[in-house]
């Protein structure tokens, strides 16, 4: 097993940092800067693979369905963090992005020595969240061998939930049935097997790249702004005055009275002022097209036209 591990791209050693050890902190600084700057070049690379996984996410979505990370050491933490930051950013769910780690949450503060070396804990996992055909389970495992997050995937194709898999791992040494698999080969580490390094922000990138394009599609942005957002505190209230101000133009107070009509809901607050529309008929034609601000307001204009 050693050998077989040795041989694996993210054991391998850099030789752009054989002398870390002696270098000056600017240089091992410069170092870091030098690999790290392959990464995006690296995922930009892998294009399709990862439209293919959103468009698997997007489709959960419509669904009602879920995505599940599952991994291990650092892969398992930036799963366990994607799948936090969703509900606050875009007034998510918190069921419908969800992440795992081995070893529990304790993994995330502390090393599980261990936990990741069980497929059959990959599979528990699993079965315990009633994973079906609805949902996407995402493994993530950078060196491609982390036999808890194996077992999840293959556990969660049983069940016919779509199956994703990240590594950083060149493909050609991946062996494992997937509808999806993202391989990222960002070279060795600066500190041999360091994972967190340049394959931890490749696996960043990646997540953000598939959750954030799952919640624009799903509604959750106009233009480039975050308007899922109901206005609940002061912070929020002055948030949702400034938002529904910059897009359609209007002042500060007229906002303030739109968001007061919309029961502080901004995209309600949008169609109405986009639209000339009430805040019935808004919400209406919102819940029609999924909560997508741009199709509610082009059909409302389209109906007011033709009457």
């Amino acid at each position: 097993m050693a050998s077989k591990l040795g041989k694996l791209l993210t054991e391998q050693r850099n030789p752009n940092s054989m002398n870390l050890d002696s270098a000056s902190i600017r240089e091992i600084l410069e170092i870091i800067n030098r690999e790290d700057q392959v990464i995006a070049l690296r995922v930009a690379e892998q294009m399709d693979d990862i439209t293919q996984a959103t468009q698997l996410v997007d489709q959960a979505f419509q669904n009602e369905g879920r995505l599940i990370y599952v991994g291990a050491g650092t892969s398992g933490r930036l799963g366990v963090l994607d799948a936090s930051e969703i509900p606050p950013t875009y007034n998510a769910s918190p069921e419908r992005v969800q992440g795992f780690i081995a070893g529990g949450d304790t993994a995330l503060r502390t090393a599980v020595e261990g936990a990741e070396d069980f497929p059959e804990d990959g599979r528990k996992l699993i079965d315990s969240l009633d994973v079906s055909d609805k949902d996407v389970v995402m493994g993530i495992a950078t060196s491609g061998v982390t036999p808890y997050v194996l077992g999840s995937l293959e556990r969660g194709r049983e069940l016919g939930a779509s199956t994703v898999f990240f590594t950083c791992a060149d493909r050609s040494h991946i062996d494992i049935d997937v509808d999806v698999l993202i391989s990222v080969p960002v070279g060795p580490e600066v500190i041999t097997g360091s994972t967190r390094m340049k394959s931890g922000t490749a696996t960043k990138l990646v997540l953000n790249m598939i959750t954030t394009t799952a919640m624009v599609k799903r509604g959750k942005v106009y233009e480039n702004l975050m308007v899922d957002l109901k206005a609940t505190n002061i912070k929020l209230e002055d948030r949702a005055r400034r938002i529904v101000s910059t897009i359609t133009s209007c002042s500060y107070e007229e906002a303030t009275d739109l968001l007061a009509k919309s029961n502080n809901y901004v995209k309600v607050a949008l169609v109405m002022q986009k639209s000339n529309a009430s805040a019935e008929e808004s919400r209406l034609y919102l819940d029609r097209f999924d909560g997508n601000v741009r199709l509610a307001v082009d059909e409302l204009e389209k109906t007011q036209t033709q009457d």
